[in-house]
């Protein structure tokens, strides 16, 4: 709790066993009021592990890829009456101890969303594939041109969110694959909520997951795409699926038959 809001941690985990319990030893307990991670049909023992540490457990029946099962901790959390849901990846590529400093940006009302950037630390020096920091680069700058903001980064995967602003945005017609992290950031910005930085340090090693070069490839359109359709939508020129204001959002009143719920015990 800070603030007298509810601060939850979800983490949308695959194949994340090697990682898990370093990543949620560093987790700010007396600030984190309940961590829920969401199994997206992992092939280790990530489930089983994350049940052992005491953490509600979302598993997937079916692959829903990295979008849909973000919806699903998303959605997960508003049942949860979470107020403050910070997004963190059970693969310790990014560190959980800047929960304190991203939680402190929402709870007091300085910003509505919060993104944890490795563009403002030294990304190169902690190991971002030199092809991947130029294209973080280029994307950045033309989703910025478009956009109309001046981010240092779209791409990382450490966000916070307050609980307006997930209830509000029509996440469910987003993309359930990677695009999704990019179409989120254009719906905040289009609804006009308030986006924060914080720098932080990034971490590159064989257990941290990555997509390939040909997967970044296939995401790097997808951002021009998305780009491109929110400056035609906030131009009154033309408006895709997610860039309406009657869009569909998420329901966390539904049953959602594509998972189970295990509570920690």
């Amino acid at each position: 709790m800070l603030n007298d809001k509810k601060v939850v941690v979800v983490m949308p985990a695959y194949n994340a066993e090697k990682t898990l319990v370093k990543t949620y030893n560093e987790i700010y307990k007396d600030i984190v009021d309940e961590i829920i991670l969401t199994d997206d049909k992992s092939k280790d023992n990530t489930k089983d592990l994350a049940k052992d540490l005491n953490i509600t457990t979302i598993v997937h029946k079916e692959n829903r890829g990295y979008g849909g099962n973000q919806k699903s901790c998303y959605t997960a959390a508003l049942k949860s009456d979470a107020d403050i849901i910070i997004m963190l990846h059970p693969d310790y590529q990014y560190t959980p101890k800047l929960i304190p400093a991203m939680a402190s940006m929402l709870a007091f009302d300085e910003y509505d969303v919060v993104i944890a950037s490795r563009m403002l630390s030294d990304a190169l020096k902690g190991g971002m594939p030199l092809y991947k920091y130029i294209s973080n680069k280029f994307l950045t700058a033309f989703e910025n041109l478009f956009l109309g903001q001046h981010l240092s980064e779209y791409h990382t995967g450490y966000r916070a969110f307050t609980k307006k602003v997930l209830e509000n945005l029509p996440l469910e017609d987003c993309d359930e694959d990677f695009i999704f992290d990019n179409e989120m950031l254009a719906l905040v910005k289009y609804y006009g909520y308030r986006i924060g930085e914080i720098s932080c340090p990034t971490k590159y090693f064989p257990e941290a997951s990555s997509i390939n070069f040909l997967r970044s490839c296939k995401y790097g359109f997808g951002v021009l795409d998305v780009s491109i359709k929110y400056f035609l939508a906030y131009s009154g020129l033309y408006k895709s699926k997610i860039f309406k204001k009657d869009a569909k959002k998420l329901d966390i009143n539904s049953e959602l038959p594509y998972y189970h719920i295990k509570m920690s015990e």
